[in-house]
């Protein structure tokens, strides 16, 4: 089963990652994560992606989709893949796609975890590290300009997979297990 996990910065993508990972053998794919060990390793696409970086550009989508089909073929995705971060959109969304059905493959759920803003801002604000430490990030103010950043880049996506009737809203507003167990009927209803 390969996924994607939407939803804006705090409404528990990565918790629910983890956990999926865990409980379905899926591979959290991070494409922040992958860009940054691109880049490390020196490869053909991390070096590109490391000159455009370097520029203050965005990497285009013809690299990161490859970035991802290479990721995709690993062994440790063959239980299926949860994408993290990509598409942000509409044009990523439709290479994405197309890169997927020439793989034999397709995104089977598109999962928002749906929150309010006013009370994600007041539930990051009050978030602590396992050492007590607050994440510099779940500032109220820092929060409320990653909000802004999500609504403009990334959930114009939204109408792209609900035209399609891929998109399915969860409320990330429950308690994790509450959204975990919404996150795992969703799931075995589509492997029904």
């Amino acid at each position: 089963m390969n996924i994607i996990l939407l939803g804006p910065p705090g409404a528990g993508k990565g918790t629910q990652a983890k956990r999926l990972e865990s409980s379905r053998g899926m591979k959290q794919i991070s494409t922040g994560d992958m860009l940054r060990a691109e880049v490390k390793a020196e490869t053909k696409i991390g070096l590109q992606a490391k000159d455009l970086m370097a520029k203050g550009q965005f990497v285009p989508d013809p690299i990161m989709v490859q970035m991802i089909e290479n990721r995709i073929a690993q062994p440790d995705c063959a239980r299926g893949f949860i994408l993290d971060g990509f598409p942000r959109t509409e044009s990523q969304a439709v290479a994405l796609d197309s890169m997927l059905k020439e793989q034999g493959l397709n995104i089977d759920a598109v999962i928002l975890l749906d929150v309010a803003e006013d009370a994600l801002v007041q539930r990051l604000a009050e978030r602590r590290g396992d050492d007590g430490s607050r994440r510099a990030d779940d500032d109220p103010e820092v929060v409320r300009s990653r909000l802004e950043v999500y609504r403009a880049q990334t959930a114009p996506i939204l109408p792209y997979y609900e035209k399609n009737g891929r998109l399915k809203r969860i409320d990330g507003m429950q308690d994790v297990g509450c959204v975990g167990s919404a996150i795992d009927a969703l799931l075995d209803a589509k492997q029904a």
